[in-house]
């Protein structure tokens, strides 16, 4: 089994596909203009406290007032508090927990107008980046995850991941965290810590530990709101997060990220420093590696799977509906049942890549084709549940209804990933959904001709369908100048009435079409 990570970074977005045997199963972007990512913490200020929600509005800078519930408030929120005030007043200047007089904790069935009040000053973390019209939701049970350990502060617990399986591993893990651990910290052992050594436990621990001193040092005489502590670039998390043994290879087309991935590969597994490589062909990265066709194959509304059968995914403002449907599909099976168990089974499949390719969140309800045998509907949800099992995101997955429908949730902590990959011809009086794939072909052709060096100091004419010319032409700051200001070349461009919607071409100052 290949596992490899596509990296494809431009000037304003980076994008990480996760490939599983060469099927794409993750999609991830990374936008500079994203300020409220989460695991971000800030020093944050209460509005106002709404008792019918049990929740307070906190402005955290964003238009939108983060939303902070009793329940995410954590036990020992008045510690907190405290912790906060002293600081800000320089009253405490030893920031370790082990000298620090906790308060006991709050009621888990209180108000939260007894613990919080209007005006007052919070440390919160992002645990819900803004969704459409929604703020972030925030939490003020802190947690700095490294790459084997969580560091929790105003905590004395130690929990081991479920996923690690050995009472005897966990019994050890537990013991070594117990010895190093600093006094009022609690502590995660995530999955990957199996049968690590002390010291590398004890070497991503004080790493967490400082992220934490350092903290605490910018809360001092800080305006507020103000962000204290920043999630690691997306790259880094992503490889902290999923990254293991068993990946063959990571691609990159940047030389700044190509060093930073190294980098952060040294310190967390420098065994395979070698599987980084950098992307250096004409032909771009995603198309290089099949991810650019996947994505358009995968984020429709119709998913094609093997032998005709296909799924249906529709979006409501309640929740999502996924159809399974057999098509046309040719098999050996011998009766209808056999073929509505193979069918099934590779729909739970292929419904397990398409929730984490999208990042679905929320209820979602799946109309699996309809089986009489209480054998083959066991069969299915086992065969589900153990799909979902790689699934990072928080899951729960209900039996078969009576009417054979499996119902489910998916925790969502970032936008879903929408993709439009379907555009109707306009030339039938159609509406055209996608413009910007359009536009990310000409970039990329564009940069494909500029690395050529017999095309330097040249003129670039870009002759386009009038509407596309009018799109890359207009705004502030327009297509044309971003292409510009990333490559200091000024393409001139030429309305074409007879060109078709998606048709281009680029020509040199002789008015020579160009074909790099």
């Amino acid at each position: 089994m290949s596992k490899e990570i596509i990296i494809r970074s431009n000037s304003t977005a980076v994008d990480f596909a996760l490939l599983k045997n060469g099927k794409l199963i993750e999609l991830h972007k990374q936008n500079d203009s994203n300020k409220f990512n989460v695991g971000d913490i800030f020093l944050a200020r209460t509005k106002k406290t709404i008792s019918g929600l049990n929740a307070a509005f906190v402005n955290v800078g964003y238009t939108k007032d983060a939303f902070l519930h009793y329940h995410d408030l954590g036990p020992k929120i008045l510690s907190l508090i405290k912790f906060i005030k002293g600081v800000s007043a320089g009253k405490i200047k030893n920031f370790s927990l082990d000298k620090f007089h906790f308060e006991s904790e709050i009621d888990k069935e209180g108000s939260i107008s007894d613990v919080i009040s209007p005006n007052q000053s919070v440390l919160v973390q992002i645990i819900k980046e803004p969704i459409s019209t929604k703020g972030p939701r925030i939490s003020s049970e802190l947690s700095f995850a490294g790459r084997f350990l969580v560091l929790v502060p105003f905590s004395n617990r130690i929990s081991i991941s479920q996923k690690i399986e050995s009472k005897e591993e966990k019994s050890r893990l537990k013991r070594l965290v117990q010895s190093i651990k600093p006094k009022g910290f609690g502590v995660i052992v995530r999955t990957v810590a199996k049968d690590k050594k002390v010291s590398e436990l004890d070497n991503d621990l004080q790493n967490l530990y400082g992220h934490w001193i350092q903290l605490c040092k910018k809360i001092k005489g800080s305006e507020i709101p103000l962000k204290v502590q920043s999630e690691m670039n997306r790259s880094s998390s992503i490889l902290r997060d999923i990254f293991n043994d068993s990946f063959t290879g990571i691609y990159v087309n940047q030389k700044s990220m190509y060093s930073e991935i190294k980098e952060y590969l040294k310190q967390i597994a420098p065994k395979k420093q070698s599987i980084v490589k950098l992307h250096q062909s004409d032909t771009p990265i995603f198309e290089q590696y099949g991810v650019e066709r996947q994505i358009k194959t995968a984020f429709g509304r119709t998913v094609t799977m093997s032998k005709g059968a296909y799924l249906i995914i529709e979006h409501t403002e309640a929740l999502h509906v996924i159809d399974v449907n057999s098509g046309n599909r040719s098999t050996k099976a011998k009766n209808q049942e056999e073929t509505a168990l193979e069918v099934n089974l590779v729909a739970a499949s292929e419904i397990a890549r398409q929730l984490r390719l999208r990042d679905m969140g929320g209820i979602i309800v799946v109309d699996f084709i309809d089986m009489l045998s209480p054998e083959n509907r066991k069969k299915l949800f086992d065969h589900f549940k153990s799909e979902m099992d790689s699934d990072r995101a928080k899951h729960k997955i209900l039996p078969p209804s009576k009417i054979g429908l499996i119902q489910m949730t998916r925790q969502r902590v970032r936008s879903e990933m929408d993709i439009k990959t379907k555009e109707l011809n306009p030339n039938i009086n159609g509406t055209v959904e996608a413009p910007i794939v359009l536009i990310d072909k000409i970039s990329n052709k564009l940069e494909k001709i500029l690395k050529n060096k017999k095309y330097d100091n040249k003129k670039l004419v870009l002759h386009l369908h009038p509407f596309v010319a009018a799109y890359v032409k207009s705004g502030y700051p327009s297509v044309r100048l971003k292409w510009y200001l990333d490559h200091n070349r000024w393409v001139k461009i030429i309305p074409r009435d007879a060109y078709t919607y998606l048709h281009f071409r680029f020509f040199d100052k002789e008015g020579k079409i160009i074909n790099a």
